[in-house]
């Protein structure tokens, strides 16, 4: 008997075991044929991208498109293809796998589409202030529209503020979807559910961490193998809806390798966090800190206000 043989003979029983083994322990009791279509949420994502920069995102026509054609061509796109994924996301929550419920489950998608599509002017004028943060905050920036079309960090803040409109929006999946594509082309792993403020500047981008529940102020800018996550516990389920990462408040810089960890750690304002300082308490305003042999130093920051906290650091080392 050759191997083919084999394998046809077998055949009956492989498919006997995994479909035994499926039904046994299965990953979830809900209508597995109502789930939402991936590559479908990454496309509505790229078209997103490309509605709000369409002249970086491959449409050339765009700066001639003075009539709004071109622009209501892709919103309605983008609406279908949303609409329908949403549809299945509620009829798969809901666990319906019949059409008994489909009427319902397209209002509330018509009700989705239509506060989120309100929302695109404010993502739109909130991604311009992070392309500003980038720009005054990279010399290595040859311009604004470099930024736009080139940076990983970039590309992450803007998933970002697209995922968390829909997330605040009660949608489930789809915002985690659309985040975690975007985390494995750039290396920035950001939850759609973690707010972020105004001009905000990931610096390098690769192996950032960003938890769910984590509050970010203004002007704050972090660099690669940053971590604002939560304290590891045995029974992390018991945390889930509870505030488990770190508040981090304005014009606050987290330097390379730096963790800050816990739903009641602050970080205040004007505040530099030293590359590698490892940090599970809260921080007051106006402080420098970093690793010294092993432990925490604090220093007093001054009352200067200014804008960019490494004028503040400069001022200390220069003292030094």
């Amino acid at each position: 008997m050759n191997f083919k043989d084999k394998f046809n003979g077998d055949l009956p029983n492989y498919i006997d075991n995994l479909r035994s083994a499926q039904k046994e322990y299965a990953v979830s009791e809900k209508a597995i044929p109502n789930l939402p279509e991936k590559d479908v949420i990454i496309d509505i994502l790229n078209e997103l991208k490309q509605l709000l920069f369409p002249s970086y995102a491959g449409n050339k026509t765009a700066p001639q498109d003075y009539n709004g054609y071109e622009t209501g061509y892709m919103m309605k796109s983008i609406y279908h293809k949303l609409k329908g994924q949403l549809v299945f996301i509620h009829l798969y929550e809901n666990n319906h796998t019949d059409d008994t419920r489909v009427d319902h489950a397209e209002e509330w998608a018509e009700n989705i589409c239509s506060d989120f599509f309100k929302q695109l002017p404010e993502i739109y004028r909130m991604l311009i202030t992070d392309v500003q943060a980038a720009f005054d905050g990279d010399p290595a920036a040859e311009s604004k529209e470099q930024i736009v079309f080139s940076y990983p960090g970039f590309e992450a803040i803007t998933t970002h503020r697209i995922a968390h409109a829909l997330y605040n929006l009660n949608v489930p999946m789809i915002p985690r979807i659309m985040s975690e594509y975007t985390h494995s082309r750039t290396g920035v792993d950001l939850h759609p559910g973690a707010k972020v403020g105004e001009y905000f500047f990931i610096d390098h981008a690769t192996g950032v961490v960003v938890g769910e529940t984590s509050e970010i102020g203004n002007h704050v800018k972090i660099y690669q193998g940053v971590t604002i996550g939560a304290l590891s516990l045995r029974n992390g389920r018991a945390l889930s809806g509870k505030k488990r990462h770190p508040t981090i408040e304005n014009n606050v810089t987290i330097y390379s390798g730096a963790s800050v960890l816990g739903g009641n750690t602050v970080i205040g304002e004007n505040t530099v966090i030293g590359g590698g300082a490892f940090i599970t308490e809260s921080v007051p305003a106006n402080m420098l800190v970093s690793p010294t042999k092993g432990k925490l130093e604090f220093k007093e920051c001054g009352s200067c206000n200014l804008k960019e906290p490494k004028d503040c650091l400069y001022k200390i080392n220069k003292a030094n």
